[in-house]
């Protein structure tokens, strides 16, 4: 049975508790400040989004041609609650659109955190974690790694020294969502002001864990199938909520796919011993395969690098420079067309001028 929350402590009372910072009031004109109320997105559902202002809660009224936004994004809205425009993000994390749809699909923005959550049982996979960090390093945020389901493994500590290797300053719990003791540990990160994105698969315990730091049911959870170890997906919508220590918290729904585009920067500093070692190379252009005086094949063949961890960069590397490349013709092709459809439309304004 849920535990009720008071009302009053997922309300906040100023903008800034929402997270309002220098950096966005200085986009703002004097008429906009004037003239428009200011919100953050805190849901975000197919037909439309949901924003917080220090004047309340409203559900806001979108263009079909108007710019895209996600929860997080500050946005100007006028009295007749239809959104004006989007501020410019301090961060934010994208994929490629799941299946073979060319585009981009925006996940959060305007993140202090990011809690990535990967469950200790037969779930557990450190190439998932790296490809999750790329995304983190390239948004320039916060990566805390949150290795849930301890109670459920018997060898936790081999585990999070598995993922600690793949950075030593790497910040790496193994919780329990259920025990007290082990939240605790988290509660330091949710602090008035700051905002912390949960990103993670289905059914690794992100709503537990959100139910944990919240201190009442407010997210359903599933129970695991025995079969596989996976949880079952619980979350549909993007949300942000208000923990009881003042700090904001956004659960996102599991993404079973999560492919990269325009992440290079992100990649090299996940992998960042690789970078190292590819600009020791004889060659600038080795492919790191069998030319002379390659550093990373010098490496794998003495064991100072993990040949797991070189496959999986290299993944990385080719998904999201064939993704960006394909993206990138896309948005030629449609700005071409874009420009074919003007001319058309001038033309016939003209000869109907002239007529």
């Amino acid at each position: 049975m849920s535990t009720e929350i008071e009302p009053k402590t997922l309300m906040p009372s100023s903008l800034s508790q929402l997270g309002w910072r220098p950096f966005f009031q200085q986009q703002l004109t004097l008429d906009e400040f004037t003239e428009f109320s200011i919100g953050r997105i805190i849901e975000h559902h197919r037909s439309g989004v949901v924003v917080m202002s220090d004047q309340g809660q409203f559900s806001l009224t979108q263009t079909p041609s108007g710019e895209r936004v996600c929860v997080g994004d500050w946005v100007l809205f006028d009295d007749s609650k239809r959104l004006v425009r989007g501020l410019e993000r301090q961060s934010v994390f994208q994929r490629k659109s799941p299946g073979s749809k060319l585009d981009t699909q925006l996940i959060a923005a305007n993140i202090d955190s990011v809690f990535i959550v990967c469950s200790l049982n037969d779930d557990f996979n450190l190439s998932r974690i790296e490809r999750y960090l790329a995304i983190a390093k390239e948004a320039d945020v916060e990566p805390v790694i949150i290795l849930t389901k301890a109670d459920l493994c018997a060898d936790v500590e081999d585990k999070r020294q598995n993922v600690q290797s793949l950075d030593p300053l790497l910040i790496v719990h193994a919780v329990n969502a259920l025990d007290g003791d082990h939240l605790a540990e988290l509660s330091h990160y949710c602090k008035t002001n700051k905002t912390i994105a949960f990103l993670g698969s289905s059914g690794v315990g992100k709503s537990t864990l959100v139910n944990g730091l919240m201190g009442a049911n407010v997210m359903d959870t599933g129970a695991i199938r025995e079969d596989d170890s996976k949880g079952r997906h619980t979350t549909t919508y993007r949300a942000i909520k208000w923990l009881p220590q003042g700090g904001l918290l956004m659960d996102t729904p599991g993404m079973r796919e999560l492919q990269l585009s325009d992440c290079e920067q992100g990649v090299s500093e996940t992998f960042g011993e690789i970078t190292v070692l590819a600009e020791q190379c004889r060659f600038g252009d080795c492919s790191h395969h069998s030319e002379p005086g390659c550093a990373i094949q010098a490496a794998l063949n003495d064991g100072t690098l993990e040949e797991r961890r070189f496959i999986s960069y290299q993944k990385l590397m080719k998904e999201q420079a064939f993704n960006s490349s394909s993206l990138a013709e896309k948005r030629a092709k449609d700005k071409a067309f874009g420009k074919m459809v003007n001319s058309v439309q001038s033309e016939a304004r003209y000869r109907k001028k002239g007529q």
